[in-house]
């Protein structure tokens, strides 16, 4: 049975990852709400239906007090809340600063907390009770050089998914989808160039990186009915994951 439109709260929700988890709730008719700091170019837009923007810094506590009274006051109700607002840039830990760490950290794991105690309030006050899904990340699975404040944060994000799935159930299901490199705008940030990009997609086992839509896909099916029975789950979008470096250092087993 189709479910019925939903209001949906992506954060980040207009570039990036996030834009394609906006697009894939759009695509089935769901009320899209997106949040950042800066309006962008262009909001998400799929068959005439085009997601809103609410400016927050999802870092400012008064900044997302205002976010979710104008989406009661708007919609009535909260549905689904996708925490995909985060990132870092590349630093090793030795040379970055206290106060670069800091930041990192609120933006990746207490702003993702914040947001969804202020989304559990309504949904706990909903007869359907609603969905919280966070954004996590293979860093936050294995080793993160270049990123270890947010690969620590990420994994932090994986335990209060699973710490939240017990305290809000039954109201609400907590989930998480950690995706491994994302064939993004800004790609080069992390891959370099065109060059870069398809050597890295050589050492995933299914030849490329993910993309956004991939996301959304994952998103809308952990937010949707068929997933009902899932909390504290983290759905590992990898491709396959990363081949182990030991073996192509062996001197034995090798073909040819």
């Amino acid at each position: 049975m189709a479910q019925s439109p939903r209001t949906v709260l992506v954060t980040g929700g207009a570039k990036g990852v996030g834009r394609g988890i906006s697009e894939r709730f759009l695509a089935q008719g769901d009320a899209v709400v997106v949040c950042g700091r800066e309006a962008p170019d262009a909001l998400p837009e799929v068959d005439g239906r085009r997601a809103e923007f609410v400016a927050a810094d999802v870092r400012d506590a008064a900044a997302v007090e205002a976010l979710f009274a104008q989406i009661a006051q708007r919609h009535g109700r909260l549905d689904v809340l996708v925490n995909n607002a985060g990132g870092a840039p590349f630093a090793m830990a030795d040379k970055a600063s206290p106060r670069l760490h800091e930041k990192i950290i609120q933006l990746n794991l207490l702003a993702p907390l914040h947001l969804a105690q202020k989304a559990n309030a309504m949904m706990q006050a909903q007869p359907r009770g609603g969905v919280i899904v966070f954004i996590g990340s293979v860093s936050g699975l294995r080793a993160s050089p270049g990123t270890a404040a947010y690969g620590a944060a990420k994994a932090g994000v994986l335990n209060l998914v699973q710490t939240l799935a017990v305290e809000w159930a039954p109201k609400t299901r907590v989930v998480a989808v950690s995706p491994g490199p994302v064939l993004t705008e800004h790609a080069d940030l992390h891959f370099g160039d065109e060059a870069g990009v398809a050597a890295v997609a050589r050492t995933i086992p299914l030849g490329r990186l993910a993309t956004p839509a991939d996301i959304g896909e994952a998103c809308a099916w952990l937010a949707s009915d068929a997933a009902a029975y899932l909390s504290g789950t983290n759905l590992v979008l990898h491709g396959g994951g990363e081949r182990p470096a030991f073996l192509d250092a062996a001197t034995a087993n090798r073909d040819g």
